[in-house]
C-alpha cells in the first residue's frame, strides 16, 4: 500500500500533540524577565528550574482555539484580503492586468522571477514585509501559470524573495532594529557587510528558483504539484482590454498598498499594523465598489466568497500557534533556549558564530515571530557573544540568518503556512522544493559569519 502524505493540519495537529509530549519529559524551567521599552525582556544568568503541574490531555484541544485567539489579528486580515481580492476580481482589473502583463513578459518568464524576488526581497530587507504580501499571491499564480511556470515556482518568488530579505536586512524595523537595541548596539549599524552580503545570498535564491523553473518549462511532469488537486488554473485567452476603469482600480490597490507600506513605516510614526491594514483594505472594497459600478449585493457576495475561500488558510495559521503555546504553557520554551544555548559557552569564537546560527534557526522552529525571538533569544545570545569573543554584531547577524531564511521552511510561521494556503500547496510538496536551498544557505551563512569574526565585524 502506497505511504500517502498527510494533510498539513494533521500535520500541525502531530506538532501540537508532540509538544505536549515533550512538556512530559523536558525539565520545566524559567529564565527572570523585566521590562525594557514596553516588551518582556530575559535577564540573562538567571534561568532556574521550576515547578509545574503536568498539562492534562485536553490542554491540546484547549490550546487549538486559543491558537486562533492569539492570531486573530492574521487571520482576520487573511480574511479582508480574500474578500477586498475577490471584489477587484469582479471588476475584471485583475483579469486586465495579467492581460498587459503577458504582452509586456511574453516569453520572458525569468525576468518576471528576478524582478518579482527583487521586488519582495528589497520590501523584507527595508521595511520588514512579510503579511502585506499576501494580497499579491493569487495575481502571482494566475500569471505564472499563464507564462507555463507552476505553483511552486510563483510562491518562490514570493517566499524566497522575502526570506533572503529578511535574513540579510539592512534596516528591518522588526526584526533587525529590534535586536540590536537589546544587544546594546546602534540601530541599522553594520548595514555595509549586509549590503554586500544580500548580492551572494539573493543570487543563489534565484538560481534555486530559476533553476526550477526551467526544469518545469522543459518538462511540466517535474512538477512538484504533478497529481495535485488545486483551484487555481491558467487561462491565457480571453483576457478584457484595460480600461480607463481598471487603470483607476488598480491605481487605487496600488495607492492603498502605499499608504499601508508608510503606515507601518518607522518615518510615519503612525504605528500602523494588521489592524489598520485591514481597515485599509475595507475601505478600499467600498471604494473599487463605487469606482467599478458593482451593485452593494454583488459586491456582498463577492466579498463573502473570497473570504470564505481562504478559511483553509485560516486553520493552519491557528494551529502553528498552538504549537508554542503549548510549550509556554508547560514552561519548558524557556528550558528548550536555556539547552541550546549552553554548547556555545564552550567552543571558539568562528564556531561560536555557527552555533548560534544553528540555534537561532531551532529557536525559530519554536518562536516564529522575528521580534519574539529577538527579545527571547538576544538577551542570552548577546553576553554569550562577549564570553565567547564573538562580537555582538556577529551575533544580531547570526539571530538574523537562523530568524530569516529559516521562516521559509518551519510549519510554525504563520505567514509561511497562509501563503501555502492560499496556493493549495501541501507542506510536504514545499519542503521538497525548499530545503535543498536552506542547506546552501545554512552553508553560505556559515561561512558569511565566520569572514564576519576574522574581519571584525562591529
Amino acid at each position: 500500500m502506497k505511504f500517502k502524505i498527510p494533510h498539513t493540519l494533521i500535520l500541525l495537529f502531530g506538532m501540537i500533540v508532540l509538544a505536549q509530549v515533550l512538556t512530559y519529559l523536558v525539565p520545566s524551567g524559567t529564565f527572570d524577565t523585566e521590562e525594557d521599552h514596553g516588551h518582556e525582556t530575559i535577564v540573562p544568568g538567571t534561568y532556574h528550574a521550576v515547578d509545574a503541574d503536568p498539562l492534562p490531555a485536553w490542554h491540546l484541544l484547549t490550546a487549538i482555539p486559543r491558537g486562533f485567539a492569539e492570531t486573530q489579528g492574521i487571520i482576520f486580515f487573511v480574511f479582508i484580503i480574500g474578500g477586498t481580492l475577490a471584489v477587484i476580481k469582479k471588476t475584471g482589473a485583475i483579469d486586465a492586468f495579467l492581460g498587459r502583463a503577458l504582452e509586456k513578459f511574453g516569453k520572458r518568464q525569468q525576468g518576471l522571477i528576478l524582478m518579482g524576488m527583487l521586488i519582495f526581497a528589497i520590501g523584507s530587507s527595508t521595511l520588514g514585509m512579510a503579511e502585506e504580501y499576501l494580497p499579491f499571491i493569487a495575481i502571482l499564480i494566475s500569471l505564472c501559470l499563464v507564462m507555463k511556470l507552476d505553483i511552486i515556482t510563483a510562491v518562490g518568488i514570493m517566499v524566497v524573495g522575502y526570506g533572503i530579505g529578511y535574513g540579510v536586512a539592512a534596516i528591518n524595523p522588526f526584526t533587525l532594529v529590534i535586536a540590536q537595541e537589546v544587544a546594546g548596539l546602534k540601530p541599522t549599524s553594520g548595514i555595509g557587510y549586509r549590503l554586500v552580503l544580500f548580492i551572494p545570498f539573493f543570487l543563489v535564491g534565484w538560481h534555486h528558483v530559476s533553476s526550477y523553473a526551467r526544469k518545469v518549462l522543459n518538462n511540466p511532469d517535474q512538477s512538484l504539484m504533478k497529481g495535485v488537486e488545486t483551484t487555481h488554473s491558467a487561462r491565457n485567452e480571453g483576457y478584457p482590454s484595460m480600461t480607463g476603469t481598471h487603470k483607476l482600480v488598480l491605481f487605487l490597490l496600488l495607492l492603498a498598498v502605499i499608504l499601508i507600506v508608510f503606515g507601518i513605516s518607522a518615518l510615519s510614526g503612525w504605528g500602523w499594523y494588521l489592524t489598520e491594514m485591514g481597515a485599509v483594505f475595507i475601505g478600499l472594497s467600498f471604494i473599487v465598489a463605487l469606482v467599478g459600478r458593482i451593485g452593494g449585493n454583488e459586491a456582498a457576495t463577492s466579498f463573502t466568497i473570497g473570504a470564505a475561500e481562504l478559511t483553509g488558510t485560516a486553520l493552519l495559521i491557528g494551529f502553528a500557534k498552538s504549537i508554542a503555546l503549548v510549550m509556554e504553557d508547560g514552561q519548558i520554551l524557556h528550558t528548550v533556549v536555556y539547552g541550546l544555548s549552553l554548547p556555545l559557552e564552550k567552543i571558539g569564537a568562528g564556531g561560536g558564530a555557527v552555533g548560534m546560527y544553528f540555534v537561532q534557526s531551532l529557536i525559530n522552529f519554536f518562536i516564529p515571530s522575528g521580534s519574539g525571538q529577538a527579545y527571547v533569544s538576544m538577551p542570552i545570545m548577546a553576553p554569550l557573544a562577549d564570553l565567547a569573543g564573538v562580537g555582538r554584531q556577529v551575533a544580531v547577524l547570526a539571530y538574523q540568518f537562523g530568524d530569516g531564511f529559516t521562516n521559509m521552511v518551519v510549519p510554525t510561521n504563520a505567514v509561511l503556512m497562509g501563503i501555502l494556503g492560499i496556493a493549495g500547496i501541501p507542506y510536504n510538496k514545499w519542503f521538497r522544493f525548499i530545503i535543498p536551498l536552506m542547506v546552501k544557505l545554512w552553508i553560505i551563512g556559515a561561512i558569511a559569519l565566520i569572514v564576519a569574526v576574522l574581519i571584525g565585524y562591529s
